[in-house]
């Protein structure tokens, strides 16, 4: 997010103005420098680990076609992060260090842009995987004729539009653009919270539920489900969601101080720390995928296998 001390389109040119000037980067040269090159290592690993998770996700046939659609829409802004806004961010890095002001000011806004939209998107997407858990556990057998692929797929075209409106609208009218970043991020976590939570809840009623009736010797009613295969579905899905909070976080924090305190050399640079951080949730997905998603680590090793292969024939 930008930082917003004052409003419409006077907030970016200002925003652009002050952002790109040395007055704030004095002392910072050699934290610049490391954060340029991190950010461009954590752009290769970002684009290849979700490759990766892309061509596994392929060869992985056990998932849920509108569940696997959902992880594919995650992996692609996380590969788009990797192959487009953390190579930008780090050319605004970059042209702080060398001084490039026409350079900076022109990166610094795509890097917005390019955040706008992916984030408007990864947001979306984690809490519809935090629904789309909360369906399978709550319709049973009829959970695969309500979520169809159809329906999800226009679930996430709409992600992607609505975000790319917003971004757009930067240009036009930057109120606009912040309102609706507050409202998607007000609305996701709202969303998350609730599911995971009647997850939660519903979980442990069954719990009881069963209990009851191995003491009675009684037939349970059991949930149409694996429960066990549940369980790790929704495990990897809230590791998801915490990650992406930990890693954001930090950064809508610093974001908070700047619109409130305005720039210094001292925030600028901790709001350089907090982007990169940020950008590498991108980097951590694909590893989540492998530590919770079994099928998932076995396609990864399969394609990994493959390629070194092709590699030594």
């Amino acid at each position: 997010m930008a930082i917003t001390n004052v409003s419409g389109n006077r907030t970016q040119k200002t925003l652009h103005q002050l952002i790109c000037t040395a007055a704030v980067t004095v002392g910072a040269p050699h934290p610049l420098t490391y954060l340029s090159v991190l950010n461009i290592l954590l752009s290769m690993t970002a684009f290849l680990g979700n490759v990766l998770i892309l061509v596994a996700l392929h060869k992985v046939s056990s998932l849920h076609p509108p569940s696997k659609l959902l992880l594919r829409c995650l992996a692609i802004t996380d590969l788009f992060v990797g192959l487009i806004a953390q190579p930008i961010y780090a050319g605004y890095e970059i042209s702080l260090l060398y001084e490039r002001w026409n350079m900076c000011r022109s990166t610094f806004a795509s890097s917005l842009i390019a955040g706008y939209v992916l984030c408007g998107v990864s947001l979306p997407t984690l809490s519809a995987i935090s629904v789309d858990r909360l369906l399978a556990l709550l319709l049973g057998l009829r959970y695969r004729q309500v979520v169809t692929m159809r329906r999800m797929f226009l679930f996430v075209m709409s992600f992607w539009v609505m975000s790319s409106f917003a971004a757009v609208m930067y240009f036009f009218n930057y109120l606009v653009t912040l309102s609706y970043c507050y409202l998607i991020v007000s609305l996701c976590v709202t969303i998350s919270i609730i599911s995971y939570t009647k997850i939660f809840l519903t979980l442990h009623r069954h719990q009881v539920q069963v209990q009851d009736s191995v003491h009675q010797q009684q037939p349970s009613q059991i949930i149409p489900l694996n429960i066990a295969r549940y369980r790790k579905a929704v495990s990897s899905a809230l590791w998801l969601q915490l990650t992406l909070i930990i890693c954001y976080l930090p950064h809508g924090m610093v974001e908070f101080v700047l619109a409130h305190s305005g720039l210094s050399p001292a925030a600028v640079l901790a709001r350089q720390f907090t982007a990169t951080l940020v950008f590498s949730n991108s980097s951590l997905n694909p590893l989540l995928y492998c530590w919770k998603i079994k099928e998932v680590r076995r396609a990864v090793k399969d394609t990994i296998r493959q390629v070194r292969c092709c590699s030594t024939c």
